[in-house]
């Protein structure tokens, strides 16, 4: 499992526009050559009974022929395919297309259907306001390689770190490789007749990672899927075909948490000289130590549970670093020859950085363990700072990235029990010295709506266009002023197996979709932090029957933590010295619930003057 990022490459061909006013922008462009000709915006020469925005977007078929043709029309990108645009500007007889960001984002040498070149939004908004202008004309030079472009950077569209899952502990992405402008195949019916076009997305990128793999499997059949990843991500490149750090393509400055381990550099992971070797029963470690099996589950308790930081692979990651941390890795000596390998670290800012030890000395498919202790000293909290770990022993070089995030507090983010009564010890690792306090908010007992649905498509809910039908219910759901915590869940314990319910949560409406739950069973939560007061439309959307039922009743249940104590909830210590880095014990007991009935409640932390995090506590009574 490889997560590619999407960058660019040097092979774009550009293009110039070239304004009556004497000002020229360039852009990707892959067209012919446009003499000078009249300049229109899009929004100036649409169809009378058009939408007007999609004039503005040049949806083929909203302009009007008698106001475009022989012109050259500026269009908005967005909503639509960009090659959709040209082709619009093609059928109301245009001869040329400019294409304009709205917003910071990608710039794209597509193959249109006349020429175009397609401009950033701020040399965007300078032609759009010329073309305003009665008489404005231009001409587009032919699209021809940039012998000087800067490669590869980071496309905007390609998504970022951190992790959701194991809190930042796993650096993502992996890596990165080209995946904006691609030439590849295509299928013919959904691409105007073409067999190849150029094509842009993590779609493109991954499947250089995936040859590349193949590649490398060819030369080292015995090399686990693994090894062949971690050969790829310790030999990336972080900088671009002109020596500078990978930036960002809107120009801005990239980090690991957009690039990964960095740009793929095939030959160099050819031999890599050591690899971050795991298999099946280190990542059930890992899977255990995310929660994705609880700890007691009897594959957690026979193989044991890895902290997601500890998993064996390059990048070392740590979301939560509350003020020491460390880390243990494993290194295969995969050359045929002995070799001894010195540790270099770039520490992260206001981050020490300890390994031990200091060198490592393998012979041929050899392997050794080390340990990185990361402690903060000065860096900011809840930001991530980087660095980097390279072994060398003279002819290889083995690099992983450090991504560490301090944080005031680590403790869970909730924890789940059961009974009208109990109590639960709590594990919490201060990232300073000084006083920790505990406060308790609720216990809340959870509200439920019930409705009968039937007759489920599938997964047919519109998240554009929510509507309320047989297979989807609709509950208002009013969240107080004052709420911390805002909750929407069903459950599979209420439904026949088989079953399978999906949440969507909207602004009350309007059709602002702010959380959803849709997973391939019953049970879905969706928890909103410190959410606006007001109306929530709840739907509830029937995926699937269980087998031989015709209907099933939903019960949507919601909570609305403010920051009250109910008297059913305690903690203790309310307050304690710690020191930073060092493990606090709380206990956290219930009494007095109702049987039968969901509870939700918060424990809050502060440091004596300012929070410092919280742990939500849910309660099956």
């Amino acid at each position: 499992m490889t997560t590619v990022a999407a960058g660019t490459h040097d092979r774009v061909l550009t293009a110039d526009v070239a304004l009556g006013n004497g000002q020229t922008y360039t852009g990707p462009g892959a067209g012919a050559a446009v003499p000078s000709s009249d300049l229109v915006l899009s929004s100036a020469a649409g169809k009378a009974d058009a939408d007007p925005d999609q004039v503005r977007l040049c949806y083929p078929g909203t302009l009007d022929s008698a106001k475009a043709a022989g012109k050259i029309v500026v269009c908005d990108r967005g909503v639509i395919a960009r090659v959709d645009k040209s082709l619009a500007v093609k059928q109301a007889g245009g001869v040329g297309t400019v294409l304009v960001n709205t917003s910071p984002s990608s710039l794209n040498g597509d193959l249109h259907f006349v020429p175009t070149v397609h401009l950033n939004e701020t040399d965007g908004a300078a032609v759009k306001a010329y073309a305003a202008d009665t008489g404005a004309t231009a001409s587009l030079s032919k699209g021809e390689r940039d012998p000087d472009a800067t490669a590869p950077g980071v496309a905007s569209f390609s998504s970022r770190g951190p992790a959701l899952s194991g809190d930042g502990d796993l650096l993502k992405p992996d890596i990165m490789a080209p995946g904006v402008d691609v030439l590849a195949a295509v299928a013919p019916p959904g691409s105007h007749g073409r067999d190849f076009d150029l094509l842009s997305g993590t779609s493109m990128s991954s499947p250089h990672i995936a040859g590349l793999a193949a590649l490398l499997r060819h030369k080292h059949p015995k090399w686990s899927p693994m090894a062949v990843k971690s050969a790829l991500m310790t030999t990336a490149a972080q900088r671009d075909n002109k020596g500078q750090p990978l930036r960002n393509d809107t120009g801005t400055a990239a980090s690991p948490l957009d690039y990964g381990s960095g740009h793929v550099a095939p030959n160099a992971a050819a031999g890599p000289g050591l690899v971050y070797d795991s298999g099946f029963v280190e990542w059930l470690g890992y899977v255990c130590g995310v929660g994705e099996l609880p700890a007691n589950h009897p594959a957690c308790e026979a193989y044991g549970v890895v902290d997601p930081s500890d998993l064996n692979q390059p990048n070392i990651a740590v979301g939560d670093l509350a003020g020491t941390q460390t880390v243990t890795r494993t290194v295969t000596n995969v050359t045929d020859r002995t070799s001894s390998y010195a540790a270099k670290a770039a520490a992260p800012a206001g981050v020490e950085v300890k390994v031990s030890p200091q060198v490592l000395k393998l012979k041929a498919g050899e392997s050794a363990t080390y340990q990185v202790k990361l402690t903060r000293t000065s860096a900011a909290l809840d930001k991530y700072a980087f660095g980097s770990l390279t072994w060398d022993d003279g002819s290889h070089t083995v690099r992983s990235q450090i991504a560490v995030r301090p944080i005031a507090l680590a403790a869970p983010a909730e924890i789940s029990a059961s009974g009208a009564s109990g109590e639960q010890t709590l594990s919490v690792t201060p990232g300073f010295s000084g006083t920790l306090t505990a406060t308790p908010a609720g216990l809340v007992a959870g509200n439920v709506n019930t409705a009968t649905l039937k007759n489920p498509t599938g997964g047919s809910f519109d998240t554009d266009n929510p509507t309320v039908s047989d297979h989807t219910a609709k509950f208002t759901v009013t969240v107080p002023a004052g709420t911390t915590t805002a909750r929407f869940a069903t459950f599979d314990a209420d439904v026949t197996t088989g079953t399978d319910l999906d949440v969507f949560v909207f602004k009350a409406g309007t059709n602002q979709l702010v959380g959803s739950s849709a997973s391939g069973t019953s049970e879905e939560i969706v928890t909103l932090d410190s959410p606006a007061a007001g109306g929530y439309d709840v739907y509830v959307d029937l995926w699937a029957l269980a087998p031989g039922e015709t209907e099933h009743e939903a019960m949507a249940f919601d909570w609305s933590v403010g920051s009250a104590a109910a008297g059913n909830l305690a903690v203790t210590p309310e307050s304690q010295s710690v020191t930073t880095g060092s493990a606090a014990s709380l206990t956290v007991s219930w009494n007095g619930l109702a049987a039968g009935t969901r509870y939700l409640g918060r424990i809050s932390y502060g440091d004596g003057s300012d929070p410092v995090g919280s742990t939500l506590v849910y309660v099956t009574a």
